[in-house]
């Protein structure tokens, strides 16, 4: 009997173990997802502004060769991330698709100027650094018109001081929602073993030589879990990956080491934290409360 009892409790403490690591590493996923995001904030950011387009149509009389030119040396501008040549054989075609193929029958000739489609870095994507870009632009005799849309920009740079305000909250939630549910589940795991907590205290055991062995297994604890949840986030952003490849190309890799990083040190840091804490309290706990 002795012997099969001490099987059960065995089974039963593995089981409380294994279901304590799978509970961890599914908040750690969480915190892992949270983190990517963080860590990417900053790249996803400068990917919207940099889809902003600046329209800069060329005067009537410009040729092929200098637009050419011209976009060539703007193209050497700090300010200039992408620009496209719309040569008026473009132009033409995406009015014709706009307006109809008659539109052209009042005209002598195209009324379509060159233009060229530009695209800033993210730092110059600002009402005034877009008016400084466009004072420089408009300088130009070769230039018509800019059509800079800085009411676009401004409700861009809104949106996403708005979205990131979200993403900070929602953040901090989850770091909060995580340590307590973390907490909680090492105390569980724990609390089955105050018993033999109570028995060491009883033959003259320290404080510190009780909590040594526990500390060791929330070390193992965590980083079992972090490097469970760290394969389960790997798979999900490889099948997400697969079926969203455009998505990843504002991600960049070398951060997901980081975010690896992130797990790990809030699995250990966590586990080492709660069991330090149940584990003094278990050592103060009065006997006759162990029962309950």
């Amino acid at each position: 009997m002795p012997k099969t009892e001490g099987k059960i409790m065995r089974r039963r403490l593995a089981g409380a173990y294994l279901s304590s690591v799978l509970s961890i590493s599914l908040v750690l996923m969480l915190v892992g997802l949270a983190s990517l995001l963080v860590v990417n904030a900053r790249r996803v950011s400068d990917y919207f502004k940099e889809k902003m387009q600046v329209s800069v149509l060329l005067r009537q009389e410009v040729s092929d060769a200098q637009a050419e030119a011209y976009k060539a040396e703007l193209e050497a501008e700090p300010f200039a991330h992408e620009i496209r040549l719309v040569t008026r054989e473009e132009g033409t075609e995406e009015l014709k698709q706009m307006l109809g193929d008659d539109f052209l029958t009042i005209f002598e000739q195209t009324p379509v100027p060159i233009s060229l489609e530009l695209t800033l870095n993210a730092p110059y994507v600002s009402s005034d650094s877009i008016e400084v870009v466009k004072a420089k632009l408009e300088s130009s005799k070769l230039v018509e018109e800019v059509d800079s849309r800085t009411s676009l920009v401004d409700l861009l740079n809104s949106n996403l001081s708005k979205i990131s305000l979200i993403l900070g909250i929602f953040i901090l939630l989850m770091l909060f929602i995580s340590t307590v549910l973390i907490s909680n589940t090492v105390r569980l795991s724990i609390y089955a073993r105050r018993f033999t907590i109570h028995t060491m205290r009883l033959v003259g055991a320290s404080r510190g030589f009780i909590r040594r062995p526990f500390m060791g297994r929330a070390v193992i604890q965590g980083l079992i879990a972090s490097l469970i949840a760290i394969a389960a986030l790997g798979v999900g952003i490889y099948f997400a990956w697969k079926s969203f490849p455009q998505l990843f190309s504002i991600f960049d890799p070398m951060l997901l080491a980081i975010v690896a990083g992130i797990i790990v040190v809030c699995g250990v840091g966590i586990c080492l934290i709660s069991t330090y804490f149940v584990v003094n309290k278990l050592i103060s706990i009065d006997k006759d409360k162990l029962y309950y």
